[in-house]
């Protein structure tokens, strides 16, 4: 138990210090050096040798020596690094190594002890967890970079609640994380990635900010449920609902919908004694991305305000998908036509109009390289579409080969990293359940009907196709 002259203020105190910023900023110095360095010695090393399959073997094993290393720093530090490790430990991003390490810290912080949890969901709400709650799981459901979940039942309730509780002081924690990696980001751009990592920092700042504010993640919940269901017979994904009077700034209580993390799939589909590779377990999976794709087409493409925190970790099958709501993104009017405009050019397979909605998009490239059309629209592929080339099992954005090598994005706007993000997940996703598909064709409708009503074409093709069918 808790001493009774420790308070919440005190909590926090003590959580925020356990790694003082100058200490915290030090740590995470010394593991990335550790980890660039040990990479840019292996490619020297790696030059010499001449023999393909021999380079191969090196490399695997160069990605497990940094996955560990990887591993350990999110592990120990925690807060923010937690996101890298869901940013990047995806199967089509990174390397297999880095994936299979990385991948279970989705869901996997370190949990707030029960006494804690007590002190400020009591503090929080104003009553007892005893006054409020016939039962509450002293375990939680699950810990993860900001908050953790339990199961509860209300007073005089017959259905189970989940009762969400930040962590104490884990925002001070985050945002010297973030500015650590903002300064790693700079000097990555400068010297390795053509990329402009350092708005896609600025956005993560932007976006994980809100995420303190339980208020805003119900108000979000609730906008979002609600324009699923207008626009659905069935909405395709289920969003729990808010109990109103039971939310403030540092606990959220939501309606208990039974699930399974969408990373259990397989050995799901195998303890139900469903062929993994079978029609049965396609015909699943198929479904599941169709259905997480049309709700994030409709709500990019349709209204521009979407769930923007498109982890595995909080997504849950079950009759219908269901995802966390913490981070959310209300894409300007612009942003959402200009990436209309560069959907149907990815589906039609028009170059030209892709390089227009880059232009559109603010998004700033620079390239030396022959055919530079061709590999802006490869880029444009491969950022903003799921689909795999023939013959490729993972994208290596960061190759020799690859266009983010040949094209220089000098300027990425902020808010288009959320767009980014969700189609990584997807992506990934895909690549982990082996169905290959593009989610720009998915989402073509959408990309026509936002256009047609901006007044920007005149009807959509896919209208014009529904029709002629009729004939």
């Amino acid at each position: 138990m808790l001493p009774p002259h420790l308070d919440f203020k005190d909590i926090q105190d003590k959580l925020s210090s356990h790694f003082r910023p100058w200490q915290r900023s030090f740590q995470f110095w010394v593991r990335a050096a550790d980890i660039y360095t040990g990479y840019k010695v292996f490619q020297l090393r790696v030059s010499l040798v001449k023999d393909v399959q021999k380079q191969e073997a090196m490399w695997e094993k160069q990605h497990e020596l940094a996955a560990e290393k990887i591993y350990a720093m999110c592990s120990d530090l925690g807060g923010f690094f937690l996101k890298i490790a869901q940013i990047i430990g995806k199967p089509d991003l990174a390397p297999a190594a880095w994936v299979r390490r990385l991948v279970t810290l989705c869901d996997r912080a370190p949990a707030t002890p029960f006494d804690v949890v007590k002190l400020v969901l009591e503090k929080e709400l104003g009553y007892s967890v005893e006054e409020l709650f016939d039962r509450f799981d002293v375990e939680p459901l699950g810990s993860a970079s900001i908050a953790q979940v339990h199961r509860a039942r209300l007073k005089g309730d017959r259905n189970d609640v989940v009762v969400k509780v930040q962590h104490p002081g884990v925002q001070d924690l985050m945002m010297t994380d973030i500015r650590n990696l903002q300064a790693f980001a700079l000097y990555m751009q400068k010297t390795d990635i053509k990329f402009d990592l350092y708005s896609v920092t600025k956005e993560m700042e932007t976006q994980i900010g809100y995420e303190f504010d339980f208020k805003r993640e119900a108000a979000a919940m609730e906008r979002i449920r609600r324009f699923l269901y207008e626009n659905n017979k069935k909405s395709p994904v289920m969003v729990p609902r808010v109990l109103r009077d039971l939310v403030s700034r540092r606990v959220l209580v939501m309606e208990y919908i039974d699930g399974i993390p969408i990373l259990n799939l397989g050995d799901e589909i195998a303890k139900r004694g469903i062929n993994p590779v079978g029609k049965a377990a396609a015909a699943a999976k198929q479904n599941i991305l169709k259905s997480l794709t049309l709700a994030y087409g409709q709500m990019i493409l349709k209204s521009g305000y979407f769930h923007a925190d498109p982890h595995p970790g909080n997504i849950l099958i079950c009759k219908g998908s269901e995802a966390n709501y913490g981070q959310v993104k209300d894409l300007p009017d612009a942003l959402r036509l200009g990436y209309a405009n560069l959907v149907l050019a990815i589906v039609d397979n028009d170059p030209v109009r892709a390089s227009e909605s880059y232009k559109e998009l603010g998004i700033g490239t620079l390239s030396k390289c022959e055919n530079e059309q061709q590999e802006l629209f490869r880029l444009a592929q491969t950022m903003f579409d799921t689909k795999l080339p023939p013959g490729v099992s993972m994208l290596q954005p960061f190759s020799e080969d690859s266009s983010i090598k040949k094209i220089a994005v000098q300027s990425f706007p902020e808010e288009l990293f959320s767009v980014l993000r969700t189609v990584h997940l997807l992506r990934g996703l895909s690549v982990g359940l082996g169905v290959n598909y593009s989610c720009a064709e998915q989402w073509r409708p959408f990309a026509e009907e936002a256009l047609y009503l901006a007044g920007r074409i005149k009807e959509s093709k896919s209208k014009v196709g529904k029709r002629r069918s009729l004939r």
